[in-house]
């Protein structure tokens, strides 16, 4: 079933029991964080949350209820992104990936079904009124402070926007990205764009401010569940965030021109708050926030957004999340991206087989990769290879392990490894860039990192004893404690 509206998604949610509906009064500053905190570190993520009756900062009712949490299982990522398992769009891109030109007239034929699935991923443009601009704020009516944006933790800086599409445009070659930064309210009509130096977003600003021209930004809350993942995922610049949408919804995402610059916008966006930056001004103060590492990342200086209006759904629901100490929400989101973009990161590294970043590495600083080795020193091939990919050049520590070790289970990877691993011949330190939020590197973005092979050695890698053999049980034991299995009641 394909998700167009959040509504829709907490609907589904609701109907297969996955939904939490909260009427206690609960404040938007801190009692709603620590709620969703306590839920998202139950076993498997807890339920979504759909708080109805939220209490804003100066002390008044909201006249929108907040949804969190709605991403925080296995589960409902995989039924926001309309599949059983998350793999299963990893397929779909291996497929489409498999474009060699076939031999003869009837195979050429064969590939227009992939061909034409492609051609159905750009967004469209949705006429008329848009819901998302049912109700439009303007001038002296934008007051951000009406929205339940919540404040996660004691020490953070002000309420922040967690879960946003933050859209801009590539000012040369008029490319859009979608991105997902957190935005800090500083007053009734100004915000803080919290865009770290390599993301796109802040290429695109620095563009702009060469120029010396004014920036459009939007921010849109709440969409079809397919648009606000995909602001979270790691695609090439060049790569528009709808289309992916798209191609994951197997359905155009439906977009409309914001009133008051020229971005566009989901045309079923529960909130958008538009906006633009001037390279004139000064940068701000934006900070400190409870972040995704556990620990408050500091207070910096960054672009101030001034808003220009707010438009928004009829009844409309803000959706929001927290980080912090793991595991939350995040997690999930970020184990999507994990499976849907393994087979890209195999056209480049072949013998990956299958990688897995554990919540507690907080995505960047422990990433499990199992190979198919082949020759010695192949690891460390491997590990300068992801080094050189994208996002995965921030990782601090690689674990190499051999094709039969599940990397999804965290206590199997690191049984092998640690048994695997000699420390001084088997480890490699390089230097790089790292996380923006890395509080231990010894300079900002910058610090060292660190690959363990725990392959199986082959006598050129210096190991002359013998490799021992694993333990297993012979399959007719197995096959025999199988039948028998039942009748001893001994539990699953």
């Amino acid at each position: 079933m394909t998700l167009d509206t959040l509504g829709e998604f907490i609907a589904a949610l609701d109907a297969a029991g996955d939904l939490v509906r909260v009427r206690e009064p609960v404040r938007a500053k801190l009692e709603l964080a620590e709620i969703s905190d306590r839920v998202m570190k139950q076993p498997g993520g807890g339920k979504a949350l759909l708080f109805e009756n939220v209490i804003l900062d100066d002390g008044s009712r909201s006249a929108y209820p907040v949804a969190i949490n709605l991403f925080g299982s296995m589960r409902r990522m995989a039924m926001s992104l309309g599949v059983d398992e998350l793999d299963e769009h990893g397929a779909r891109i291996t497929k489409l990936l498999d474009l060699k030109v076939p031999e003869g007239m009837l195979g050429k034929l064969s590939m227009l079904p992939r061909l034409l699935e492609i051609a159905k991923f750009p967004p469209r443009m949705k006429s008329g009124t848009p819901p998302c601009q049912d109700i439009v704020w303007r001038g002296d009516d934008v007051d951000l402070t009406k929205i339940p944006i919540i404040t996660c933790w004691p020490d953070d800086g002000g309420p922040y926007v967690t879960l946003p599409m933050v859209i801009s445009k590539d000012p040369k070659r008029g490319i859009r990205n979608v991105g997902m930064y957190r935005v800090q309210v500083l007053s009734k009509n100004t915000v803080a764009m919290h865009w770290q130096r390599h993301k796109v977003g802040a290429a695109h600003w620095r563009e702009m401010a060469e120029r010396g021209e004014k920036m459009p930004v939007v921010i849109a809350v709440g969409a079809d569940p397919a648009s606000v993942y995909s602001a979270s995922a790691p695609l090439p610049p060049t790569v528009d965030e709808f289309i992916f949408a798209g191609f994951l919804r197997k359905a155009p995402v439906h977009l409309a021109k914001a009133v008051t610059c020229d971005l566009e916008v989901p045309a079923e966006a529960e909130f958008v708050i538009e906006g633009y930056i001037d390279p004139a001004e000064p940068l701000v103060t934006e900070g400190p926030f409870g972040d995704h590492t556990g620990f408050y990342s500091e207070a910096d200086l960054y672009p101030l957004v001034h808003v220009t209006a707010v438009t928004m759904r009829k009844n409309p629901v803000y959706v929001t999340t927290i980080v912090g100490r793991p595991p939350m929400e995040d997690f999930y989101l970020g184990h999507a991206t994990e499976r849907i973009f393994l087979p890209l990161l195999k056209l480049t590294v072949p013998e990956i087989v299958d990688y897995h970043m554990p919540a507690e590495g907080i995505f960047h600083n422990l990433v499990f990769v199992s190979i198919k080795k082949e020759y010695p020193g192949q690891a460390f091939k491997v590990m300068n290879a992801m080094w050189g990919a994208g996002l995965m050049s921030l990782a601090k520590m690689l674990v190499v392990v051999d094709d039969w070790v599940n990397v999804r289970n965290p206590q199997e990877a690191w049984w092998v490894a640690l048994n695997n691993i000699d420390p001084e011949r088997d480890a490699r330190f390089s230097m790089g860039p790292v996380d923006v939020l890395d509080h231990s590197s010894r300079a900002f973005t910058y610090g060292s990192k660190i690959g363990f092979d725990g392959t199986k050695k082959f006598p050129e890698e210096g190991f002359t004893r013998n490799w021992p053999p694993l333990i297993e049980m012979d399959a007719d034991t197995r096959a025999r404690v199988d039948a028998m299995w039942p009748r001893l009641g001994l539990g699953r």
